[in-house]
């Protein structure tokens, strides 16, 4: 009898335990820009984050390609009317006005929308993410470079004049500020290095973007970000062309890219990107959808988060694999381009990096904060103070 007794309760533990496995599960939904898999870019990176909840979480995982913006409606419909997915994902902006709409129309289906934002929806959790700190690691390799090589101007190429593009502007003065300082107090100098900035006006003009840096290299600058989308594609050529021009095959100058790893866009010239970890974003949504800590409105992942981040050869290793895996990029191109990525990353002072790792920490650890602005007015002040 007591054998007996003991073996329905070992029994029972065991149904206990498959269903609370089974709760732990979840389903996600993930709607990607058009593109879809194999961008290299926001999509391929919303991948990553599903990938990992598949991994972590042991999440079933939907993907759903648009082939044009007006996919995003009916996709984003179809998928909550079968109310069989814990999380609805959107990557990126685009997809908001689509997702406020339905997500309005099915109040009970949680969605989460990936640097875009959706207001006055509880079911919608709007991510977004500290632009600010990440720049501010660029600033910080920017203006130590500049020094190490004897130069004392580096730029930072922007699209529209909007709230978002001023808080990336700010962050990377800051990084610069703070690289400046740093270094002066550690060689006992009194060194400066200028931020040259544009507004393009343009999210989709390389033209633009090519003439705003070559403005920038003749004025002297051997560091320039680009945050202007589309428009940074001509940032890239001109430092590229720039630089071919005097017979080189790597940097300097050098290119910075943005939102995802763009080093791969012209390997030997850009050494690092800005990363939004959108993986993270998704994970972290989905997390919350399943633990019962899911809000809607805007959340904000910080460096310490995982929200931003400088990008990595590993980095990009793990986001050309997901181009092979969706037949975007074979293994021979990969190869080649993360070849001219490390040489890109040797070509950048070791006291670069170290700049950039250290400030980093500080952010993390609350040490150093780093300004924002999101108005006109504020970033006025920002740029007289931080000289």
């Amino acid at each position: 009898m007591r054998r007996s007794s003991l073996m329905v309760a070992v029994l029972l533990l065991a149904l206990l335990a498959g269903s609370l496995s089974a709760a732990a599960q979840g389903s996600l939904a993930i709607v990607f820009d058009v593109g879809g898999r194999g961008d290299l870019s926001f999509n391929d990176m919303g991948a990553l984050g599903g990938d990992r909840a598949q991994r972590e979480l042991g999440v079933t995982v939907r993907e759903v390609e648009s082939a044009t913006t007006a996919d995003f409606l009916p996709n984003l419909r179809a998928l909550a009317r079968t109310r069989q997915y814990d999380l609805i994902a959107g990557i990126g902006f685009l997809l908001q006005d689509a997702m406020a709409q339905v997500a309005a129309e099915f109040p009970n289906q949680k969605f989460a929308i990936m640097d875009g934002l959706v207001e006055g929806l509880p079911n919608v959790m709007s991510v977004s993410f500290a632009d600010h700190e990440g720049s501010a690691l660029m600033g910080a390799l920017a203006a130590t470079t500049a020094l190490e090589l004897g130069a004392d101007t580096v730029g930072i190429v922007l699209g529209i004049e909007i709230p978002i593009l001023l808080r990336f502007e700010i962050g990377y003065r800051a990084g610069v500020k703070w690289a400046v300082d740093r270094w002066n107090e550690m060689h006992g100098t009194n060194e400066s290095v200028k931020v040259l900035h544009v507004y393009t006006g343009a999210f989709d003009d390389p033209a633009r973007g090519k003439t705003a840096a070559e403005a920038m290299l003749g004025q002297g600058a051997v560091v320039i970000y680009q945050v202007a989308g589309a428009t940074g594609l001509g940032v890239f050529e001109a430092v590229e062309e720039f630089a071919r021009a005097q017979g080189k095959e790597v940097g300097p100058p050098f290119a910075i890219g943005v939102d995802s790893a763009q080093d791969y866009i012209a390997p030997g010239f850009i050494p690092v990107s800005m990363m939004k970890r959108i993986d993270t974003g998704v994970f972290t949504a989905i997390s919350r959808a399943l633990d019962g800590t899911f809000e809607g409105g805007a959340t904000l992942l910080t460096l310490a988060e995982g929200g931003v981040s400088a990008s990595t050869l590993e980095d990009n290793i793990e986001m050309m694999n997901a181009a092979i895996e969706a037949g975007t990029l074979t293994e021979a191109e990969r190869d080649e381009l993360l070849a001219g990525i490390q040489r890109a990353r040797e070509a950048v002072p070791a006291s670069a990096w170290e700049a950039l790792y250290t400030l980093d920490h500080l952010i993390r650890t609350g040490e150093f904060v780093v300004p924002q602005a999101l108005d006109a007015e504020t970033a006025e002040f920002y740029r007289e103070i931080l000289q």
